[in-house]
């Protein structure tokens, strides 16, 4: 006998788990195609060359990597932007630009699991390609904050930095080379505190180095957005960098939203394919999650697979651990099964039990047919254990409606009155 059990790190859903993700995911699409975005999909499997041009750093040594049968290197895909950068420079001439463009899929990080963290997961990305401008980058900070209200997170906190202004800071402090490792550790500051990335950075810097890197990290907090930008622009000199964080300002005050938005040069997103603004967003509620949606602009990616870049900025909702986060939250929309359920009383009656159950789904009713006669408490039980809101029962005289949770039944119905009472009591006009 085989033990039926799950690799760690992967699971299964059950269709109560399971809907309620979809539902979830139906929320996020919608918001989505409001922004006139519109779907892609690509393989799950790519050669390993694709993957590891630009991963950098630890998503390297997490990266699902073997020989296939014909004695390929491949790799499954770690995150779903590097895939998309491919996507786009072997289909630019079939697309228009600028590209605005999302995709929901698993992926697959062999890293160590925690809370709403796990080895295969679902990512929502959502990117524009082919527009490096300010009004770019704030369409997709607007897209992170109306998606997160839609799902109903509450609220939240989008924390903006932009690595050019960083890096230009770390170069004027005489870190040479070194730059992309030094944005690494800053990057898990949340994580292992100020004292380990202190600690990481005395290994690559001498200490004062590392004492002004950490000083520059944290001079937003207790600051507000336009006070740390004349911090950061002070320490690292005027720049381009700092004139896009300005206008990006400017965009989130004309929309009435600057109040979600907090500038934090501790934010700099360990993938080594950033090249401009990132971000990352907390829901104010439960900050210890994590960040739930996070991104960037890459403007350099596709140019490992064409000789001309094609710019882009983008984000991505971690499916797993947002839904973790909107359960505790106590937000996530119940699963329900059928509206109705038709109950079964012969085996031999499944053609007219199924033509009577399309009368109901053509009028916008979803049925389900009980299969086998057994008693009908016994099927109104299983009714109830499946979320039914309604038994239908086939009577010589109609149908006789009945509501599963007060008990309540109406005979005599046709099909059609059968129909619009459900549907009523659904809208609540009765």
């Amino acid at each position: 006998m085989i033990e039926p059990r799950v690799l760690k790190g992967f699971r299964d859903f059950l269709p109560a788990q399971e809907t309620a993700r979809r539902l979830l995911v139906e929320k996020i699409e919608a918001s989505f195609r409001s922004f006139g975005f519109v779907p892609i999909d690509t393989p799950a499997l790519e050669y390993a060359e694709i993957l590891l041009g630009k991963g950098g750093g630890e998503t390297e040594r997490q990266i699902y990597r073997f020989t296939d049968h014909g004695g390929r290197d491949v790799a499954l895909r770690f995150d779903l932007t590097v895939p998309f950068a491919r996507f786009v420079a072997e289909r630019r001439g079939e697309l228009t630009f600028p590209f605005k463009r999302y995709h929901i899929a698993k992926v697959w990080r062999g890293e160590n699991t925690q809370k709403g963290r796990y080895r295969e997961f679902t990512q929502c990305d959502f990117d524009i390609v082919g527009s490096d401008c300010a009004a770019a980058d704030f369409e997709i900070l607007l897209m992170m904050k109306k998606t997160l209200e839609a799902v109903g997170a509450g609220e939240i906190t989008i924390r903006i930095n932009h690595r050019g202004l960083f890096n230009r800071f770390l170069e004027k402090t005489g870190v040479n080379g070194k730059q992309a490792e030094v944005l690494r550790q800053v990057d898990k500051l949340s994580k292992i505190g100020e004292d380990g990335v202190r600690a990481a950075l005395a290994e690559l810097l001498d200490d004062e180095k590392a004492r002004r890197i950490l000083e520059f990290s944290g001079c937003g907090n207790g600051r507000s957005f336009e006070e740390t930008l004349a911090v950061l622009s002070g320490a690292a000199g005027p720049g381009p960098d700092t004139e896009r964080l300005q206008s990006i300002r400017r965009f989130m005050n004309d929309a009435g939203c600057a109040e979600s938005f907090v500038l934090d040069p501790s934010i700099t997103r360990g993938l080594d394919y950033y090249t401009g603004v990132v971000y990352e967003t907390f829901l104010n509620k439960l900050p210890g999650i994590g960040s739930v949606c996070s991104g960037g602009r890459y403007d350099n990616l596709t140019g490992l697979y064409s000789k001309e870049t094609i710019p882009g900025v983008g984000s991505s909702i971690g499916l797993d651990r947002l839904q973790a986060a909107l359960e505790e939250l106590g937000a996530v929309s119940e699963a329900e099964g059928a509206a109705a359920a038709i109950i079964c009383r012969d085996g031999e009656e499944a053609g007219r039990l199924q033509a009577l159950a399309e009368s109901f789904r053509s009028e916008g009713v979803s049925c389900d047919v009980f299969l086998e006669p057994k008693k009908t408490g016994q099927q109104f039980a299983l009714a109830e254990k499946k979320r039914i809101a309604w038994a239908i029962i086939p009577g010589e005289d109609g149908l006789t409606l009945r509501n599963i949770a007060t008990r309540e039944n109406r005979e005599g119905l046709s099909a059609d009155q059968a129909a619009a009472a459900i549907k009523a009591a659904k809208e609540g006009r009765t």
